[in-house]
């Protein structure tokens, strides 16, 4: 269900990861998602919990709610709120109901308090986003203050990149289905003991990746080095075209080596051809339990083997 962009429109790289990174936060989308931020952050900005395995989550602690002094304001907040606050940010958009369900262990009241606790400060912007197939859905994403400030309080890792905003309705529900299929992938990572989590999504990936063509073909090389690019990206050609993921959890096992999980969440709307260059690309493809029976039926009227799992 990747988002579609064309190389012209992720040629010019807003805070690259491998390129030098400046003190000062990058552009920021406002609160109706006119652009986008990355965390930027000092470079010897501190990564928490580098040591903590990944383990299912269960519901979050209740605790007193501490001062975070930014720009002559003073915030209060648990480390609950915080983390939330983080969550959303990678994902740009979350479903409260899987907030609820996968952060806070099934807790709404805990959930709730924070949620009024994070608005009324105007960290957060919570709203209704109408569903072309489904229900309504309520989605909550950072400010602009909300994510200027979780920079400034460094919650997370330098390289991981944070949003705020909403974007148009699909896009928003693509995002918050995006942090659904995250938890599964934390599931495969939990059992290696993986630490040091990074969540990529589809636009930071085609950004950099589109950049690195761009860039190739002022060069005058773009045929040749194509395939250099997709390897250093950790991608693959295929009949000519670079298949991007949908989401892509990036780790360490318990032998501290670098490692990563490249998902893909397919619905009824796919075409074969499509779906089977994810297979072939080597995503793990996830559906909705509504989708899979009909992707796999897809897959087998053309003899190719890929599983789909249940998201």
């Amino acid at each position: 269900m990747s988002r579609t962009y064309s190389p012209d429109e992720m040629a010019t790289p807003r805070d690259p990861s491998r390129e030098p990174r400046e003190t000062k936060p990058g552009p920021h989308r406002d609160e109706e998602g006119q652009d986008q931020g990355r965390s930027g952050g000092a470079e010897n900005q501190p990564r928490p919990n580098q040591a903590q395995e990944v383990q299912k989550p269960e519901a979050r602690a209740v605790e007193p709610r501490k001062p975070y002094e930014y720009r002559n304001r003073t915030y209060a907040l648990r480390s609950s709120e915080i983390q939330t606050m983080t969550d959303i940010g990678k994902f740009r958009a979350v479903d409260t109901k899987d907030l609820r369900e996968f952060a806070y262990g099934g807790d709404s009241k805990h959930l709730e308090a924070d949620l009024t606790n994070l608005r009324r400060q105007g960290l957060i912007v919570e709203r209704e986003i109408p569903h072309q197939e489904t229900a309504p859905r309520q989605l909550v994403a950072l400010t602009k203050q909300g994510h200027r400030l979780l920079i400034a309080t460094k919650s997370a890792p330098q390289d991981q990149a944070l949003y705020h905003g909403f974007t148009k309705p699909r896009e928003a529900h693509h995002d918050a289905d995006l942090y659904r299929l995250y938890q599964r992938g934390l599931e495969k990572i939990a059992r290696e003991r993986g630490t040091n989590i990074r969540v990529i999504l589809d636009l930071e990936l085609k950004k950099n990746l589109y950049r690195d063509l761009a860039r190739a073909k002022r060069n005058g090389n773009s045929g040749d080095a194509k395939t250099e690019i997709a390897e250093r990206h950790g991608l693959r050609v295929l009949r000519g075209k670079i298949p991007v993921p949908d989401l892509r959890i990036e780790y360490e096992t318990s032998d501290q080596e670098h490692a990563r999980v490249d998902l893909e969440l397919a619905t009824e709307h796919y075409r074969f051809r499509n779906i089977a260059q994810k297979v072939r690309a080597g995503f793990s493809i996830y559906a909705r339990a509504q989708d899979a029976s009909n992707l796999r039926r897809v897959l087998d009227q053309h003899e190719l083997t890929a599983e789909i799992l249940s998201l």
